[in-house]
């Protein structure tokens, strides 16, 4: 008789640490709550591979207990940009195959006749079409017959296709012909296949189920486009953490937040562009969901920090090294479900984000017109900045270290020095090659790192204008939250720009992003077209009725991927919206579902666009519920509390506006709670620099926020 191994001993959840880590294009971040407060990590990204650079930082922690790794990751978007997905193909409605190179009728550049339009991410000889036809109102015209069916997995299978993407007309309505075709090919009800070898499935009616063809056959294709490069990526990192864990011999095996018992290597979750995080399985099945997961960690920390500030109204700004995000945010994150990722349109949920390739890294260079470019390219993490030791083109860090607005000795805390007279040698000598093209004013270092900061600043005052001002919103209303590992040397110039009376730099502002996605929530996302028009009576039955179908499918999704309890039943917070129009536009406006939902939509259409109608008739487009489950984890950052005296600053020179002052360096640590500290000046900390020009004041408040304000 076999002997039973003995019983091991589960770690309930209060003990198990939970880390977050944010890949980004230059560094990933970690984050831990280590006795009680907030811990770091900062390494170079590992781009060829991820998961290294993410293992590092686990090692740097020195846990050595099981983790639950909170996971923001850049694969689904650097694939997409540097189109390297998989060999996919799609299945659409005879007819149809081309919509996806057809698209719409804007035209990007209007007045550039040889503009080369964006190609679709499947060639025509991976498109196909089966012969079915469902209407309008659900009704199936025809269905394909069994010898259709399968004349089409013949055809398909002879290109060989690494994942399938089924978008059929009208399934929204009735996704019965979609069914049938998805069983043919050997699909099942929900995108992906079990098995290491098997071919992935992205179906519209489980990804998608709106309407506007077009936008959801881009969606699913780009889903199925990213599930095996997804599905490859989350197993090397599942194996990769399993071997730290053997490295530092944790137990195997504990408890996750559902109360179940699993393997160590598999307490993986991963941040969604919606600003909630989701099971390893989710993200693995609809990769399309996770195309902006780093910086939707940013948008919802910054909301949490600047909330304990007592700020509701901000705009986050994040920098980085190869790009900005920015987002406009009253009291909560907006999530938006019309965005544009490497110029394909993507229809999932995801906050309402604007990008620009600005960041540290971004590289400075010439046109063939003599003008001045900074980015979007960027030196990345390899080679890096010139000033990292092995980068040979000029970049916006090397500019702001020429400037002095960058501490050379005091980069990542010490544990990295910035290389001035290298930076100086290469510039120098660049210059040098580029002559032709310099004004009289550009040609010192300092010059041309100032000429450098001007346009990248203009590149990231423009992204923030697009989430304000073009949008109805004033932005002298709201405070500039900075953050990313270049945000706080740029804060104060933006603000200046735009009028922005405040800037709030956050405890670890280089790691923010991994902050809020420690503090983030587990979220689904369910959504329906439905096309009801409305004249006089809300159809509120109908909507009720819609809506707890959606919570009832969040119920069996948080049951199946083993989130909910018998204790965390209740717990489960549900939000529910409306897309409404006017009768006969071609836009919606999306609004909470209320009693005075009517009078909410005709408010939001007159601020938005300087107009309402009342007494027209309203069309409910599509109805959208978000299912979110409470973080029982929320991490405070708690400042240290020096009396002040420790706060003996050196002094560098720094260039502000073309001319070198006497500035402040001090470091941020030793700065009092509450005590008033005057520009110029340079406060440097672990993950990120603030640089505080002439005429502004600063002040570390109660939450241990940097508030920046002009005098």
């Amino acid at each position: 008789m076999a002997r039973k191994s003995p019983a091991r001993k589960s770690i309930p959840l209060a003990e198990i640490t939970r880390v977050a880590v944010d890949t980004g294009g230059t560094f990933t971040d970690c984050v831990w709550l280590e006795n009680g407060r907030i811990r770091i990590v900062k390494v170079f990204s590992t781009p060829a591979d991820p998961s290294q650079a993410i293992v590092e930082t686990l090692r740097r922690t020195g846990l050595a207990s099981g983790v639950v790794l909170l996971h923001g990751t850049t694969v689904g978007t650097n694939t997409l940009l540097q189109r390297k997905g998989a060999r996919v193909a799609f299945v659409t409605t005879e007819g149809f195959e081309d919509s996806i190179q057809i698209g719409r009728q804007a035209r990007p550049k209007l007045y550039n006749f040889f503009f080369d339009p964006i190609e679709p991410l499947v060639p025509p000889e991976l498109r196909f079409g089966v012969p079915e036809r469902t209407g309008c109102e659900g009704t199936i015209l025809r269905a394909p017959s069994a010898e259709e069916l399968n004349e089409l997995r013949v055809a398909v299978e002879e290109q060989h296709p690494e994942a399938i993407a089924v978008s059929l007309l009208f399934s929204f309505a009735n996704p019965q012909n979609e069914r049938m075709v998805a069983a043919a090919l050997g699909g099942r009800g929900r995108p992906g296949r079990k098995g290491e070898n098997a071919v992935p499935f992205s179906i519209s009616h489980v990804i998608l189920p709106e309407f506007r063809e077009y936008e959801r056959a881009s969606t699913v294709v780009m889903n199925a486009y990213l599930q095996p490069v997804m599905q490859h990526y989350l197993r090397s990192l599942q194996s990769r953490v399993s071997e730290w864990e053997g490295e530092v011999r944790l137990g195997s095996r504990f408890k996750d937040a559902a109360g179940t018992h699993h393997s160590a290597g598999s307490s993986i979750f991963v941040m969604q562009s919606s600003g909630g995080i989701t099971s390893l399985t989710s993200a693995a099945e609809e990769p399309v969901r996770t195309v902006l997961s780093g910086p939707a960690g940013g948008v919802v920390g910054a909301s949490a920090v600047a909330a304990r500030s007592g700020f509701e109204r901000i705009i986050s700004f994040d920098m980085g090294g190869t790009s900005t995000d920015v987002a406009l945010v009253e009291g909560q994150p907006r999530a938006t479900n019309e965005a544009e990722i490497a110029g394909l349109p993507v229809r999932v949920p995801m906050l309402d984000i604007h990008t620009v390739g600005a960041g540290g890294g971004s590289i400075a260079r010439f046109d063939a017109a003599g003008a001045l470019r900074v980015g979007p390219e960027s030196a990345g993490a390899d080679p890096g900045p010139i000033c990292y030791g092995k980068g040979e083109q000029p970049t916006v860090t090397d500019a702001n270290l020429l400037l002095g607005r960058l501490s050379p000795d005091n980069f990542l805390g010490g544990e990295f020095t910035l290389d001035v007279t290298r930076t100086r040698r290469i510039v120098e000598r660049w210059l040098k090659h580029n002559h032709k093209f310099l004004r009289p004013g550009l040609r010192t270092p300092e010059a041309f790192a100032g000429g450098v900061i001007r346009v990248v600043n203009a590149t990231m005052e423009k992204a923030i204008r697009v989430v304000s001002i073009e949008r109805g919103f004033d932005p002298r209303d709201f405070t500039l939250v900075a953050f990313g590992g270049a945000g706080g040397v740029h804060a104060c110039d933006l603000a200046q720009a735009l009028g922005i009376p405040r800037v709030l730099v956050p405890a670890m502002p280089g790691a923010l992003s991994a902050y809020g996605i420690l503090a983030s929530d587990i979220v689904k996302d369910y959504s329906r077209t439905v096309l009801w028009r409305v004249s006089g009576r809300s159809p509120k039955r109908e909507l009720r009725a819609q809506f707890a179908e959606f919570d009832r499918a969040a119920q069996a999704d948080f049951r199946r991927e083993q989130w909910l309890t018998k204790s965390r039943r209740g717990a489960v917070r549900r939000q529910h919206t409306l897309d409404v129009r006017y009768r006969g536009q071609g836009y919606e406006l999306n609004v909470p579902f209320s009693r005075a939902w009517l009078g909410d939509f005709h408010h939001e259409h007159q601020r938005r666009y300087g107009y309402s109608r009342p007494g027209s008739e309203i069309e409910i487009v599509t109805l959208r519920s978000r299912a979110r489950l409470p973080n029982n984890v929320t991490p405070h950052f708690q400042p240290p509390a020096p009396d002040g005296r420790q706060a003996k600053p050196s002094h560098a020179r720094v260039f502000f506006n073309g001319r070198s002052v006497a500035a402040a360096v001090y470091d941020r640590a030793a700065l009092a709670t509450g005590k008033s500290y005057s520009g110029p000046a340079i406060v440097t900390e672990y993950s990120a620099t603030t640089v505080v020009p002439p005429g502004w004041n600063f002040k570390i408040d109660r939450a241990g926020n940097l508030l920046l304000q002009t005098t």
